[in-house]
C-alpha cells in the first residue's frame, strides 16, 4: 500500500520557488460538489482559448501546448483522485506526479512566452494546487510527513502569491463572461482555502490557521457583495462547520500536540520491563481504518473531530521536520515581482523534509460516513495485505440508533469550574425503535444495510486485530471476545452512559471516550468543568503529573503477573502500548468521577487486564488524587468512599 513515486519526483516538485510563511495583512475536501469542478473547467476553457492574446499568433504555440499538458495532466489526476485512499492506487498517482511535473517545467522554462499568450495568474495557481492535492493524498495513503510538509509548501507558496485572489479581484473582463469567470474563479480561491487550511490544521500551525479562517470569511463576504444573485448556502455551512470544529479543537490553549513525542510519551526507566516481552511473539501496528458516523458531530470538510484526534494520535512527532526556511528569489537571487504569474517558486527547506530517526508511521484508512459494506470491503482489503508480524487497529465511533439524540443537560453557572447540576447523561437509543447491539452507519431511515453487527466483524480475526469502539452500544462488541477465527482479538470499549460535560452539548467536543485516548489531559479538564484558560504554570504542573503518572502505570503494567499474552505481544509497540496506558487513566478517572459504582459508567476491555492497574489499586488512585488537587477540582471527584 506504499505509494512509491520514483524517488526524484518529490525533489524535483519541490525545487519551486516562493516565500514559505503567510504575511499577517485540511479529505480530501468536501466540495460542494464534485460535477461542479468538471462543469467550471469546461466552462473557463473557451474563455482562456478565445483571449485576445491568442489571436496575435506570438506565442500561441507555447500556450497551446501549455493547454494540452493541462488536459492531459487533469485527466490523469481525475484518475488519481478517484481511487480510494487504501489498497493499491501507485501507479495512477505515479503518472499524476509526472504529468504535473513536466506541466510544471514548461511554465518555468516558457513563463515569458506564455504570459504573453494569455496565461492567466489563477492557472499557475491551479497547477500548484492540483500537486499540493497530490501530496496530500499522498500523505493520506502513505502516512509520510514530508508528504504532508510538501502540500503545505505548495499551498502556501500559491496563498503567499495571491494566484488566485488577484485573478478574482480583477474580474474576467467586461461582459457576462467575464463576470461569470471571474465568480468561477473566487469557488476556486474558496476551495483552495479550505484545503490549504486541514493541512494547517493537520500541522498544528495555529496563526496560519487563525489567519485563514479570518480571509475565508472575508473572501466569502466579498463574493457575497460581488454576486448578490448567486447562493452561498453551502459555504455559509461550511464556515459554521469549521467554527465549532476550531472551537472544540483549540478548547486548552498551549496543549501539546496529539502526536507521539518521545519526550514526553516514552519513559526510559521502563525499557527494560518493556523488552521482556520481546522475547515471544511481538505484533507491530502497521496499518489502521478509523472511521465515524454520528449525527450532529463537529467536523470540517471530510474529517471529523474524533478521527482528526485519532489520526494524530498514530503518528510521531516530527524532530524539526516541519521548520521551513522561506526565501524568495527570482534566477538572479533578487526579490521576484509579485505582479506577474511567475511560476518560478524556489522553496527552501532548512531541514530534511524526512526524519530518519523515526520509524514509519502505521498507514491509516480514514472512512468519513461509510456504509456497512464500504467498511467491511475496506477491511477485506487491508487485512488481505497485512504482514505476519503486523496487527490491524479499527477505530469506530458511531452511534447505536439512527434516532440518537444526546442529552443536554450541563451546569448553567458562568464559573470555569461550575460544579454540574445533572451528574450524568445517556446516549442510549430508543428501545421501541432499535436494540442495542449494533452500531449504526447511515442516515435515518430502515436498518439492514447501515447496522453493523459485533458478527459482521469475527471473519477478520483471522488476522490480529486491536479494536476501539466508541458508542452507547461498545458493550454489544464484547461478543467478538472467545469467538475470533483464529487470533484472539484486543478490544477497548467506551462506557455506555457519558458523565454530562459542563458548558458543551454532548458531543460539542467530540466523543469523551476517544478524547481521553488521545488528548487525556485535555479530557480531564474538560470532564471537571475547567472550560476556561488554565493558568500556564498549574496546567504545566499537571502535565508533569500526568507525565509521571503514566510512567508508573507502564511500570505497573509491564511487571504485572499474569498479563494476557494478547496485551503482552502488543506492549512493545509505542501506539498501542499509549492507548493502553490512557484507557487505563479514563477508567479510572471516571470511576472516582461518579458517586456510585456502575458498569455502564466505565470503560471495558478485554481480555482483562490485570488487577495491579484496577482503578482501586493505590498506584492507580495516587496520581489522579494528586491531579485534583493541583487543578483544585477534588471536589468533583469521589475518592473517600472508594476504598
Amino acid at each position: 500500500m506504499i505509494l512509491s513515486l520514483p524517488e526524484q519526483t518529490p525533489l524535483l516538485l519541490l525545487s519551486l520557488s516562493t516565500t514559505v510563511t503567510i504575511s499577517p495583512p485540511p479529505p480530501p475536501i468536501r466540495r460542494p460538489n464534485r460535477q461542479t469542478e468538471d462543469r467550471e473547467r469546461e466552462l473557463v476553457s473557451p474563455l482562456l482559448l478565445s483571449s485576445p492574446a491568442m489571436t496575435d499568433g506570438e506565442g500561441s504555440g507555447e500556450y497551446r501546448e501549455f493547454k494540452a499538458l493541462v488536459e492531459a495532466a487533469d485527466r490523469k489526476f481525475a484518475r488519481a483522485r478517484d481511487l480510494p485512499l487504501y489498497g493499491g492506487g501507485d501507479h495512477h498517482s505515479r503518472k499524476a506526479f509526472k504529468a504535473y511535473t513536466r506541466l510544471w517545467r514548461l511554465q518555468q522554462e516558457r513563463r515569458r512566452e506564455l504570459v504573453a499568450a494569455g496565461l492567466r495568474r489563477w492557472e499557475i495557481g491551479e497547477v500548484a494546487s492540483r500537486i499540493g492535492q497530490l501530496y496530500y493524498a499522498r500523505y493520506l495513503r502513505t502516512a509520510e510527513p514530508r508528504s504532508l510538509v510538501g502540500a503545505y509548501v505548495f499551498y502556501e507558496a500559491i496563498y503567499s502569491r495571491g494566484y488566485f485572489a488577484a485573478s478574482a479581484a480583477g474580474g474576467g473582463g467586461a461582459g457576462s463572461g467575464g463576470k461569470h469567470q471571474g465568480l468561477l474563479i473566487r469557488y476556486k480561491e474558496l476551495r483552495f482555502i479550505a484545503r490549504f487550511l486541514v493541512v494547517a490544521m493537520l500541522m498544528r500551525r495555529a496563526e496560519a490557521v487563525d489567519h485563514l479562517v479570518g480571509r475565508l470569511r472575508s473572501l466569502l463576504d466579498e463574493t457575497k457583495s460581488a454576486y448578490p444573485k448567486t447562493n452561498f448556502k453551502e459555504w455559509k455551512q461550511v464556515l459554521q462547520e469549521l467554527g465549532r470544529f476550531l472551537k472544540a479543537d483549540g478548547a486548552y490553549k498551549g496543549a501539546r500536540s496529539l502526536r507521539y513525542d518521545n519526550l514526553f510519551d516514552s519513559y526510559a526507566s521502563n525499557l527494560a520491563s518493556i523488552a521482556r516481552f520481546h522475547s515471544k511473539r511481538v505484533l507491530k501496528l502497521k496499518e489502521a481504518v478509523l472511521t465515524s458516523y454520528r449525527r450532529n458531530e463537529v467536523k470540517f470538510t471530510e474529517l471529523t473531530l474524533d478521527t482528526f484526534r485519532m489520526l494524530q494520535c498514530l503518528e510521531w512527532e516530527p524532530t524539526g521536520s516541519y521548520q521551513i526556511a522561506v526565501k524568495e528569489l527570482t534566477e538572479n537571487g533578487t526579490m521576484s515581482d509579485q505582479s506577474g504569474p511567475s511560476g518560478l517558486i524556489d522553496i527552501h527547506l532548512s531541514t530534511e523534509i524526512s526524519d530518519g530517526s523515526l520509524p514509519s508511521n502505521p498507514q491509516k484508512a480514514i472512512l468519513y460516513h461509510p456504509s456497512v459494506s464500504h467498511l467491511l470491503a475496506v477491511l477485506a482489503t487491508i487485512c488481505d495485505e497485512l504482514s505476519q508480524d503486523s496487527i490491524l487497529l479499527i477505530y469506530i465511533s458511531a452511534s447505536g440508533s439512527a434516532d440518537q439524540n444526546p442529552c443536554q443537560k450541563y451546569a448553567s453557572s458562568s464559573s470555569s469550574r461550575a460544579k454540574p447540576t445533572a451528574a450524568f447523561c445517556t446516549d442510549k437509543p430508543n428501545p421501541h425503535t432499535a436494540s442495542d447491539n449494533h452500531l449504526w452507519l447511515g442516515p435515518r431511515g430502515s436498518g439492514g444495510p447501515n447496522i453493523l453487527y459485533p458478527e459482521d466483524l469475527i471473519p477478520f480475526t483471522r488476522y490480529p486485530l486491536f479494536l476501539v469502539i466508541d458508542s452507547e452500544n461498545s458493550h454489544a462488541f464484547k461478543a467478538i471476545h472467545n469467538a475470533e477465527k483464529g487470533e484472539p482479538a484486543a478490544l477497548l470499549l467506551s462506557p455506555r452512559i457519558v458523565p454530562a460535560m459542563p458548558g458543551a452539548d454532548s458531543m460539542g467536543n467530540g466523543s469523551q471516550f476517544t478524547y481521553f485516548l488521545t488528548a487525556p489531559m485535555q479530557a480531564f479538564c474538560q470532564l471537571a468543568g475547567i472550560t476556561s484558560d488554565i493558568d500556564s504554570d498549574t496546567y504545566a504542573n499537571a502535565e508533569n503529573i500526568l507525565f509521571s503518572a503514566m510512567e508508573q502505570y507502564e511500570e505497573t503494567l509491564c511487571t504485572s503477573v499474569g498479563l494476557n499474552n494478547v496485551w503482552g505481544q502488543i506492549l512493545p509497540d509505542p501506539f498501542l502500548r499509549r492507548l493502553i496506558l490512557r484507557f487505563i487513566f479514563c477508567r479510572a478517572v471516571l470511576f472516582y468521577f461518579h458517586p456510585e459504582e456502575h458498569v455502564e459508567h466505565l470503560p471495558t476491555c478485554l481480555p482483562s487486564l490485570p488487577e495491579s492497574v484496577s482503578p482501586k489499586a493505590k498506584a492507580i488512585k495516587t496520581p489522579i488524587l494528586l491531579l485534583a488537587e493541583n487543578l483544585v477540582v477534588s471536589n468533583r471527584f469521589h475518592f473517600g468512599n472508594k476504598a
